[in-house]
């Protein structure tokens, strides 16, 4: 008996060969892929999870996705995000219209709106067109109407009501002679903001997109906020573009390297396996937004470096930068001068011009992210900017009003930045105050309105 029990024992089975183990981590991990999936389906939950980018759900929503003319992600860039966006032959790239997502909506002609926007102006209209990148898009911002566009059109409204169509009354100067700017007249009408920003774009996109579309629209006039994007850009580019456009085009090998490795992060990155881990036990998703300070400053660069890498090296480099900004700014201010519709440009504010004592721990949190380099190379630029931006508006006394607001929350109290140049919703409400001031003074400007 005792015999047979140890015959039993000396005939146990051998441990399976490393080959046999091998090929059993893919069958296994195939079949977890697969009880996920329907366990995902039964529960209703598949939709989700599809979606789930390992990120917060803003931030998916916000990330430009580009697409071909067949709806088709481009070979060798990301497939992730939401906000969708085609290739143009003069423009770059636009955002696709009728397109929709929890946080914003694009309308029919590809503006940050919830209606459409007629050619023909209505009667009693004052069109108010909002240019620029990021910051003027309204990136992060919850929904519409809390982007500085969506806020402007309140608050203008507001001024407009609280105002007698018939009043007849003076505003009063100061001691030096000046108007205040909160007792300027608005003109009576109904404003409308239009929010015709694209993430990514700089200076030169926005100056086509002001001669070729934005101007058909009749705008009583038109608010420029940019200025970062320019600083990024190299100087052998005049406007941004589809990432690695160029350097797909001269370098055949990289792109199809490239094309390769994407194919393969996308599928990887589909797996419900994958997802499933990051979901329920990573939780990517609950990261607060300033830890991606590094990768949202640049919305529209398809490059892993980081924003220090992309400012300008040297002082020479850096001066070019700007002075395609000025150049950019010139025409813009010649094509609205014909036009006769007042532009107002305005420097867009930047974390750094917070100062040494930023109250915010966030803030400062998302300064160190950036790195000390990032702070020694973009703080000379502000400066230049604003003094190209002076340079424009005494060149066109009549039709241009220039605004440095890169220190404009300098002694803002509350959170202003949630990356190096997006702001806060809260920090959007004080700029529509500020710029509604100067649209009111602008718009007295204007001898006659467009036709």
């Amino acid at each position: 008996m005792f015999k047979s029990k140890r015959g039993i024992y000396q005939t146990r089975r051998p441990f399976p060969k490393p080959l046999a183990i091998l090929l059993s981590i893919p069958v296994a991990l195939i079949v977890l892929e697969i009880l996920i999936r329907i366990l995902t389906a039964i529960t209703g939950f598949s939709d989700e999870l599809a979606a789930y980018e390992a990120e917060r759900k803003i931030v998916t929503a916000y990330r430009l996705k580009f697409l071909n003319q067949a709806q088709v992600p481009y070979d060798g860039l990301s497939n992730r995000g939401s906000l969708i966006a085609q290739g143009n032959e003069l423009l770059g790239y636009k955002l696709a219209k009728n397109q929709q997502s929890d946080f914003w909506r694009i309308n029919e002609q590809g503006f940050r709106a919830d209606e459409p926007v007629a050619l023909q102006k209505p009667p009693g209209e004052i069109r108010v067109f909002v240019l620029g990148g990021a910051a003027a898009f309204g990136y992060l911002s919850l929904n519409n109407q809390t982007t500085l566009a969506g806020q402007l059109e309140q608050r203008l409204n507001q001024q407009a009501g609280k105002q007698q169509p018939n009043s007849e009354e003076t505003p009063s100067e100061n001691e030096q002679g000046e108007t205040p700017a909160s007792s300027v007249r608005i003109r009576q009408g109904q404003y409308r903001v239009i929010n015709a920003a694209v993430p990514g774009y700089t200076s030169g996109n926005e100056v086509v997109q002001l001669a070729l579309e934005i101007l058909a629209y009749k705008p009583d006039l038109i608010v420029v906020l940019n200025g970062y994007e320019d600083l990024m850009l190299p100087s052998t580019q005049q406007g941004a573009d589809i990432p690695g456009t160029q350097t797909f085009l001269q370098n055949a090998s990289t792109h199809f390297s490239a094309a390769v490795t994407q194919g393969w992060q996308n599928w990887i990155s589909q797996s419900y396996l994958l997802k499933g881990v990051q979901y329920w036990i990573l939780r990517p998703h609950e990261a607060p937004l300033k830890d991606y300070a590094n990768q949202l400053s640049l919305v529209a660069d398809n490059s892993v470096l980081p924003p220090a890498k992309q400012l300008a090296d040297d002082a020479d480099e850096l001066q070019r930068r700007v002075s395609r900004y000025g150049h950019h700014l010139q025409q813009m201010a010649r094509l609205t001068a014909a036009a006769n519709v007042p532009l107002i440009v305005a420097v867009q504010p930047e974390i750094t011009g917070r100062g040494q004592n930023n109250p915010i721990p966030d803030e400062r949190e998302i300064l160190e992210q950036l790195g000390k380099s990032y702070a020694q190379k973009v703080e000379p630029g502000f400066p230049q900017l604003g003094a190209v931006v002076k340079d424009v508006e005494r060149e066109f006394p009549k039709n241009v009003t220039a605004l440095n607001l890169y220190n404009f929350y300098a002694d803002f109290r509350d959170p202003a930045f949630q990356d190096a140049v997006h702001l806060s919703d809260v920090a959007n409400t004080q700029l529509a105050n500020h710029l509604s001031e100067t649209v009111n003074k602008a718009l007295q400007t204007q001898t006659k309105p467009p036709n």
